[in-house]
């Protein structure tokens, strides 16, 4: 935009974040986030040079790039949203060294790499610390640097991965001109979108139709999933609508070419297609869940909260084990050893699937850590009216204060994703809206305010607006039935609510001897996982009516395989012909499958539950007399 063109109106967002720790997790979201702490999160710095003491962005002359940021951008959130001592004093040291670091000229960082990229993942962080403290230390230094940046970048451009994550570095401005109204702010947030890779053209034009087999940026899995919200982004500068249906576009394209069963997109670590032997990158799914949530925000949609909840009840706890001491760089959708051997990655080593410290490469290692604190953040946000939404459903606390003076205060108890059930009790009066999100797999949603009912015929948003007495009950109900997710070759995915479900056939979980960090496994399978399923009787009826659903009580360790909270138990039988290859599942056989093998009794469980296991299912048929078997 010529810069003497009249400004349009910024867009204004849907919600706004509610400041960071006004959200708090309780039952089983606490008990993850006390794993996190007390695991990977809380012990990286000690067993980990490129987060410890000598850490160039701590002064010392070991790593100056992404990963001290990149550790920080999840352990600020998880210490505010915890409120523990320990991690905020651990997160304030590296904050302070950060604000000391600032040069003369605004600069900051590392003296040795003075790359724009790992640069805006720190000005996430002291975002989110100045969210949380009102830190006024934060404006001033985002002031000094952005005065910097509008200054070097006509001749020092984004290039590399600051071009394909420019959309960052313009959030953090627009944090700042929301807070000081620098009508020059606007400029450089033009300035860096101008000089950001093109996502639109090619997620909605351009994208390869097969696995990715040489490296470009803009097929880079992780830097797909942070170029998907660009549009929304560009849409708070400009309001232009059209941005939201580019969103679609890009969306529904990855989806067609890469999508997998479990809902999001393959990478591994490149763009790999639909066969659910490929992998999807840790990176990737925790920076889809923040791109995810920087959408919502900003357009409100709530089928885009549908996607999230995939990433964060299914993708993200399957991302480690089970007491988050250790990751993968790599999972599968159908996957049933994580060893070191050769598989068919676009590109990665062999040890990329098993869990430890730093397969295969060290930047999950210190990304992985926003995830779930994150997480907490976005469950409510604020309305423009003066209340609160309810964007994903978990165990929570609310208590903040409107710009107005109003305190807000709810209490959230479920199991959700793990039963139907969400109870929001209001704990402060006053005259304000409440918005519920009806999740677009729920067809028969009911809702009680106060006992008394309330209609619900859509999905979407549910506005509740009265004036609430301290005790008022929100009583809503998701019924969740099981139903299939269709998949090339006639196979099937199978989801319960917001969980995918999966047949796991078994853990050893097998030490690896004198391996870094905190732990390393190898993982072996208990039993054959070669299973497909029966979905119709002889008469063509579906069966999936007779599967039974059992839940129980999630426990302290919310993802084990041995004590899921819930159990599917379906219909199937061994699939012979399908068999390894390259250490995977081979691809999954055309359907139907004609068996002569016995029908058995499946477990079918919570995807994050199961670190080996099938998701995406041939369809099998009985033999008949004369049929070929296979």
């Amino acid at each position: 935009m010529p810069r003497d063109a009249p400004r349009p109106t910024p867009g204004r967002p849907a919600f706004t974040e509610l400041p960071l720790g006004d959200v708090r997790p309780a039952g089983w979201l606490r008990s993850q986030l006390l794993l996190q702490a007390a695991g990977h999160t809380g012990r990286l710095a000690a067993v980990w040079p490129d987060v410890g003491s000598s850490s160039a962005w701590l002064g010392g002359d070991g790593e100056d790039w992404e990963r001290g940021p990149y550790f920080l951008d999840g352990l600020v959130p998880l210490a505010h949203v915890l409120d523990d001592a320990d991690l905020l004093a651990q997160a304030q040291t590296w904050v302070t060294a950060i604000l000391a670091g600032q040069r003369a000229d605004g600069q900051f960082g590392p003296e040795s790499n003075d790359d724009w990229w790992p640069r805006m993942v720190a000005l996430k962080v002291l975002t989110q610390h100045a969210d949380a403290t009102g830190d006024p230390a934060v404006p001033e230094f985002l002031a000094r640097y952005f005065r910097y940046q509008a200054a070097e970048l006509p001749h020092r451009p984004l290039m590399n991965w600051g071009r394909v994550r420019g959309a960052d570095n313009v959030l953090s401005v627009l944090w700042l001109h929301g807070r000081t109204g620098d009508p020059s702010l606007l400029d450089l947030a033009e300035l860096l979108l101008e000089q950001t890779a093109d996502w639109h053209g090619h997620l909605a034009r351009d994208l390869p139709e097969e696995p990715t087999r040489s490296f470009t940026q803009l097929n880079h899995s992780v830097n797909v999933a942070m170029g998907i919200k660009s549009e929304a982004v560009r849409w708070l500068l400009d309001g232009d609508d059209t941005r939201r249906e580019r969103s679609t576009q890009q969306l529904e394209a990855l989806g067609r070419l890469h999508g997998m069963v479990h809902g999001t997109f393959s990478g591994d670590e490149w763009l790999a297609g639909r066969d659910p032997h490929h992998g999807v990158e840790t990176c990737l799914v925790v920076e889809q869940m923040f791109s995810l949530q920087q959408m919502v925000r900003i357009f409100g949609d709530g089928e885009l909260i549908d996607t999230l909840e995939l990433l964060a009840y299914n993708l993200l706890p399957a991302a480690c084990d089970p007491e988050m001491l250790s990751h993968q760089y790599l999972q599968q959708a159908n996957q049933v050893r994580a060893t070191v051997e050769a598989r068919d990655w676009t590109y990665s080593s062999d040890d990329a699937n098993i869990f430890g410290l730093e397969p295969h490469f060290g930047c999950c290692t210190a990304n992985l850590h926003q995830g779930w604190p994150k997480l907490v953040r976005s469950l409510w946000m604020a309305t423009p009216d003066g209340g609160l939404a309810a964007l994903s459903y978990a165990p929570c606390t609310v208590r903040t204060v409107t710009p107005q003076g109003q305190r807000l205060e709810v209490d959230v108890e479920t199991q959700y994703p793990f039963e139907e059930e969400v109870r929001i009790t209001v704990r402060a009066p006053g005259t304000f809206p409440v918005r519920l999100r009806v999740p677009a797999w729920c067809t028969s949603a009911r809702l009680t305010v106060a006992g008394q009912d309330v209609g619900v015929d859509v999905s979407g948003w549910v506005v509740v607006q009265r004036t609430w007495t301290a005790g008022d009950v929100i009583q809503l109900t998701l019924p969740m039935t099981v139903r299939t997710v269709p998949r090339d070759r006639g196979a099937v995915g199978v989801r319960l609510g917001p969980l995918v479900l999966a047949a796991s056939p078994g853990e050893n979980w097998q030490p690896v001897p004198n391996a870094p960090g905190l732990a390393e496994w190898q993982v072996l399978p208990r039993t054959s996982w070669n299973r497909g399923l029966l979905l119709h009787g002889d008469d063509g009826e579906s069966r999936l009516s007779r599967w039974s659903i059992r839940r129980q009580p999630v426990g302290e360790v919310p993802f084990t395989l041995a004590a899921a909270p819930v159990e599917v138990w379906a219909q199937g039988a061994r699939v012979r012909a399908w068999g390894l290859q390259q250490g995977s599942a081979g691809p999954v056989p055309d359907s139907p499958v004609i068996s002569d093998q016995p029908l058995e009794q499946v477990r079918l469980v919570p995807y994050g539950n199961a670190r080996l296991r099938i998701t995406e299912f041939p369809v099998i048929v009985p033999a008949r007399s004369g049929m070929k078997t296979i």
